[in-house]
């Protein structure tokens, strides 16, 4: 994988996840001091932010997919003026000795 793609991806699940935490945690810890008798309200309150983190994480994964398909084409591109063939992308190679990290699968 482009090491672009793998940006755009870290980037969007990290986005994700911080959106959704700190949002989340905030209006918890808020609510919890000041109105103790409001958790039904703060519930539904993180509950909806939560589901804007998951939208925007979609969204920001589907950018980077975006990204990546934009790299790959303008890599094929450079080879292609190099004289070199490109192979289509169903073409390249994912099987390979499998990696020893450690533990059997």
């Amino acid at each position: 994988m482009h090491p672009v793609a793998l940006a755009g991806t870290a980037a969007g699940r990290l986005a994700h996840h911080a959106v959704s935490g700190v949002v989340g945690a905030l209006i918890v810890k808020g609510a919890a001091k000041h109105l103790p008798g409001a958790k039904p309200a703060v519930r539904k309150a993180v509950v909806g932010s939560v589901a804007g983190g998951i939208v925007a994480g979609r969204w920001l994964a589907a950018a980077a997919e975006e990204v990546r398909l934009k790299a790959g084409d303008v890599l094929a591109e450079a080879r292609t003026s190099l004289g070199e063939e490109v192979p289509p992308p169903s073409a390249v190679a994912t099987e390979g000795p499998e990696p020893d990290h450690g533990h059997e699968h």
